[in-house]
């Protein structure tokens, strides 16, 4: 494979910095394990015993929220679009709420049409949108020189490039990497790949937001009347 972008461009093109990313996550764990029990004694140890059962905690993991540790616990046998599947994990947020609420909107719209029995029904699900702080060696898409490979970054489904890349960044020890969104407009992404870059308040701000989708696309609100809408016909 040729490369879009050059290694030598690590030498010149790392800079550490500093952003506030908010990211979504469907809020379902606790009702799941209160659907399967009767009281809350049985509840707690159901959750013990899901919890047994996952892969150990990474070590840099020790005293930081879930909500953080969570993407790096995993090696997903399904490919992302700065990891290959089986790689360590990334965690993904976005510098504004409406680029985060389209990441959730895309793959839930996503999810509903790669299955032949949903495909023409609507999704109903709930999200909790929280703030995190990011800081460290970061590699910006958007600036010079990567951004002369612009093109191999926002390509929609050709992840080929963006992987290969993700694998050098961390062997040249990059914490994150800023880059545009690809599925809403004017947006702007990160993919943290080092777990100690990542840090919450206290107490750190969160949302809960309900999601509807149909094949035409996704809508997002929450209490109070704020919405973002997203169309199917701008993913596709």
């Amino acid at each position: 494979m040729t490369l879009a972008w050059s290694a030598a461009w690590f030498e010149s093109g790392v800079r550490t910095k500093t952003a506030e990313l908010w990211r979504g996550v469907e809020a379902q764990h606790v009702v799941a394990t209160m659907r399967l029990a009767d009281n809350a004694a049985e509840q707690r140890v159901l959750e013990e015993l899901l919890e047994a059962s996952k892969p150990a905690l990474p070590p840099e993991a020790a005293g930081r929220h879930y909500l953080l540790f969570t993407p790096f616990r995993y090696r997903s046998p399904f490919p992302s679009r700065f990891r290959r599947q089986h790689d360590p994990g990334v965690w993904y947020g976005a510098e504004e709420l409406r680029t985060a609420c389209g990441e959730v909107a895309y793959w839930k719209w996503r999810f509903l049409m790669d299955s032949e029995v949903l495909r023409d029904s609507a999704l109903h699900t709930e999200h909790t949108f929280f703030k995190a702080r990011v800081r460290g060696r970061c590699v910006d898409l958007t600036g010079a020189p990567w951004k002369k490979a612009a093109r191999a970054w926002t390509h929609r489904s050709d992840y080929t490039q963006t992987q290969a890349f993700g694998a050098a960044a961390r062997e040249h020890a990059v914490a994150w990497i800023r880059y545009t969104a690809v599925r809403v407009a004017d947006g702007i992404c990160a993919a943290v790949l080092a777990l100690p870059a990542l840090s919450l308040a206290t107490p750190f701000e969160q949302q809960t937001w309900a999601c509807k989708t149909s094949a035409n696309g996704a809508w997002l609100q929450r209490a109070g009347g704020e919405r973002f809408d997203f169309s199917a016909a701008d993913w596709q």
